[in-house]
């Protein structure tokens, strides 16, 4: 256990969201000091943190597909999509945790970690950094 995390037990279920399944994937942990009350801010969090990991995971143009699109999908569950195709970039589900959001986020493995992790850090954001199997 890397003695940087915040939250072993989210770390934990973190990485059992990272086993092996039809793509290889990586993730990160964002703490954040947003409540409920700070939809918008987080909402904002959410987009920046997207952004700083499609850049990473080099596949073009992307949005933001969202739990108010689909009843399908959860309301606090966000996806970054490519605009040529759809194709998968990122997921994360935004979890109220001891009164503030920590937000999962995963994505392949081949988008550059370090990179994702001190660019979220750039942002003085605080940053777990869970790498799959």
């Amino acid at each position: 256990m890397d003695s940087n995390v915040l939250d072993e037990n989210l770390f934990e279920r973190t990485k059992a969201l990272l086993e092996p399944g039809d793509i290889e994937l990586n993730g990160v942990i964002v703490h954040t000091d947003v409540g409920s009350d700070q939809e918008a801010q987080l909402h904002q969090t959410t987009l920046d943190i997207g952004e700083i990991i499609a850049t990473h995971a080099d596949k073009g143009e992307t949005y933001v597909f969202s739990g108010n699109d689909d009843p399908e999908f959860g309301l606090n569950q966000h996806q970054g999509l490519t605009i040529a195709g759809d194709e998968f970039v990122w997921e994360c589900q935004q979890l109220l945790r001891d009164g503030t959001f920590k937000v999962v986020f995963y994505y392949e493995s081949n988008a550059d970690q370090e990179a994702i992790v001190r660019d979220i850090e750039a942002e003085d954001v605080r940053v777990t950094s869970v790498e799959g199997d």
